[in-house]
């Protein structure tokens, strides 16, 4: 993956620490703010957390990055990617992405509810194959 393209087609400045956090978040698939600022910190030693934050938020406003919410578990991030759901296992709290036609989804919901859809976010939880 080109972390210096992404960033520029976001109109985001190329600096090592959001290509750092890039890195972390494509080879983690789903991270939160806690293991992202324990894993950056090994890299970049001087970095806060404010500053994490500042580049998180950054990337958010652009869409190169989506916070995925799920009831009862931390807040994860990933890199933008064509539209998925979530699995999250309630025990471990593995969180996995699952591939089907979410557009579909969504463009049923609209014509029998008559909302304009703007985003869509779908989690699946309950228990993974490991922990049942």
């Amino acid at each position: 993956m080109n972390y210096e393209l992404l960033l520029k087609q976001n109109n985001l400045k190329i600096t090592p620490q959001r290509l750092g956090i890039l890195q972390l978040m494509h080879e983690a698939g789903h991270i939160s703010i806690e293991e992202l600022f324990a894993s950056i910190k090994k890299q970049f030693s001087s970095i806060s957390l404010a500053t994490l934050y500042k580049n998180i938020n950054a990337m958010l406003e652009t869409s190169l990055i989506k916070e995925v919410k799920a009831p009862e578990v931390k807040a994860r991030y990933e890199i933008s990617k064509t539209p998925h759901a979530h699995l999250v296992c309630h025990v471990c709290g593995e969180f996995k992405d699952i591939h089907f036609d979410v557009v579909h989804v969504a463009h049923t919901i609209a014509d029998t509810s008559g909302y304009t859809i703007n985003d869509t976010s779908l989690i699946v939880s309950g228990t993974c194959p490991k922990c049942q």
